[in-house]
């Protein structure tokens, strides 16, 4: 990873370069925050210019993480063909990573068809590591062992991993990379070096928006606006224009069925079937539909309240009813609504059962359409 290849971060970057460039790097650090903030592309940017200087074939080797001198370890799973070891997932991590360094540890799992199983970080990876910095480096130079997810050490691990924080071989260093520093033993978040990264700004996501997927000027000030300063979240809405009308369908399709059960039971049916459909995503295109749902809602509310202006994306999907739509959405009922909506991603994104979670929450969307505006 190169640093013009980063998205904003200007000010972090130059300080990093800078701890690079006058040799005050040290041996443990932990850069905290978002994936979609961008901390293992800072992290592997800053690696890259500590192991390989000017040297443009050493970056080579770098930038398709094959340095012989650079280690990585992250959260894996135990399967019927592998047990949970960085090291039979090395292939697949390396193609996930240089597709999007930007990914987060659900899209992982996705990658890995496990949505439903948790991944962690074992004390017999941790005696893998300390085995492999022990030994001398490739180079001659620093030897680096990147932690991706850090905190999702178990316990046994991170006390193992302490010891050789303590006593690092020499020329050794320690990138650590983690969302929730809180989950860290304490005892190993005093030995690191904290590396704050930061939301991006907005029209950094803007300019990267235009260049990598050639939007128009609009369209990508709209989706930094939303993205929170996340990349993955910008990354999220650029996708789901992409199935705008996709999403459409099926949000038409589920509220037309919601708003008529009470009036027919044969609609519970369809509400049934669409839960049955939704399900089969996947987890990330589940989510993507959960967000665009809750942009929707919150839409027609403000259409009701007559902040037209405010409105950006009316649905009109076979000529979908829209003004009839934001009648049945207001002060009464879209607290309640967006709660569901919340909750339902919060529930996939923690492999819940999907049938369960949309089938529930298809149906108690007919109560809340079906509530009165005080």
């Amino acid at each position: 990873m190169k640093w013009n290849e980063i998205i904003g971060q200007d000010l972090l970057k130059k300080q990093l370069q800078d701890s690079v460039a006058e040799s005050r790097i040290s041996h443990a650090q932990l850069f905290v925050g978002k994936c979609g903030y961008g901390t293992l592309p800072l992290a592997l940017a800053y690696v890259s210019q500590t192991l390989c200087g000017s040297s443009e074939s050493c970056y080579k080797h770098t930038e398709q993480l094959q340095h012989p001198d650079l280690h990585l370890s992250f959260p894996s799973i135990n399967s019927e063909k592998y047990d949970a070891l960085s090291s039979n997932y090395i292939r697949q991590f390396r193609e996930f990573i240089l597709e999007n360094p930007y990914r987060d540890i659900n899209e992982w799992y996705d990658f890995l068809q496990e949505e439903k199983k948790q991944g962690l970080i074992s004390v017999k990876e941790m005696e893998i590591i300390i085995e492999r910095l022990n030994l001398k480096s490739y180079e001659g130079g620093y030897k680096v062992q990147i932690i991706w997810y850090a905190e999702l050490m178990n316990t046994a691990a991170a006390n193992k991993f302490l010891k050789i924080l303590e006593e690092p071989p020499a020329k050794t260093l320690f990138i650590l990379i983690a969302e929730d520093e809180k989950r860290i033993l304490p005892t190993i978040l005093s030995r690191c070096q904290k590396v704050d990264v930061h939301r991006i700004k907005e029209a950094d996501i803007e300019k990267a928006l235009q260049q990598r997927f050639s939007l128009n000027g609009e369209d990508a000030l709209k989706i930094a606006f939303k993205a929170e300063g996340d990349w993955n979240i910008a990354c999220d809405y650029v996708k789901t224009n992409l199935l705008q009308e996709e999403f459409e369908q099926y949000f038409i399709r589920w509220n037309r069925a919601a708003v008529m059960a009470p009036k027919k039971t044969k609609y519970l049916r369809e509400i049934v079937d669409w839960s049955v459909e939704v399900a089969a995503w996947s987890r990330e295109k589940q989510k993507s539909f959960l967000k665009f749902c809750s942009e929707t809602f919150r839409q027609a509310l403000l259409e009701n309240y007559q902040a037209k202006k405010l409105v950006n994306n009316p649905l009109t999907y076979e000529n979908f009813k829209w003004r009839s739509f934001i009648s049945f959405v207001h002060g009464s009922n879209i607290e309640d609504i967006l709660k569901e909506l919340n909750e339902a991603s919060l529930h996939i994104e923690r492999n819940g059962n999907p049938k369960v979670i949309f089938l529930d929450m298809g149906v108690k969307l007919t109560r809340y359409l079906a509530r009165r505006q005080n």
